[in-house]
């Protein structure tokens, strides 16, 4: 059975062979475990890095993720779908409710990566933690 961590890479990795050939950012697995007071539940977390000027491809995350983001280092703008873009730098943090369409993420430096820490608290059997939307458009 594939565990929440290789679904979140899978579907962050291999989209689709066009969107993940687009898809500049890399994905690091970090931690996996059911939370035993929360049946279902599991936390999942992942290092995201960004190459220097490099933009995620729009995309959801699961109707049943909570998504908690810390920013290791560089800076980040980050835009969910009807809200204001952000900017948040090392040491912010952000969160994205459960099936936020995520419209934009990108790095502000041309020239220095940019990290983040990616943390999940979804279903233990969710199939995708995060897909992108086809072509550009919202799924």
């Amino acid at each position: 059975m594939k565990t929440l961590l290789t679904v979140l890479l899978a579907s962050v990795a291999f989209a689709t062979p066009a969107l993940a050939q687009k898809s500049p950012e890399t994905v690091a697995p970090k931690f996996e475990h059911v939370i035993p007071n929360i049946p279902g539940k599991s936390l999942v977390s992942a290092e995201v890095t960004f190459p220097p000027g490099a933009t995620s491809l729009p995309h959801h995350h699961a109707k049943s993720a909570f998504l908690y983001v810390y920013i290791l280092s560089g800076a980040i703008e980050s835009q969910l779908e009807g809200e204001p873009a952000r900017t948040y730098r090392v040491g912010d943090s952000f969160f994205e409710p459960p099936g936020a369409h995520h419209v934009q993420a990108r790095n502000l430096s041309a020239t220095e990566p940019a990290k983040i820490l990616a943390v999940f608290i979804a279903d233990s059997d969710e199939k995708a933690l995060t897909t992108y939307d086809h072509e550009g458009h919202k799924q």
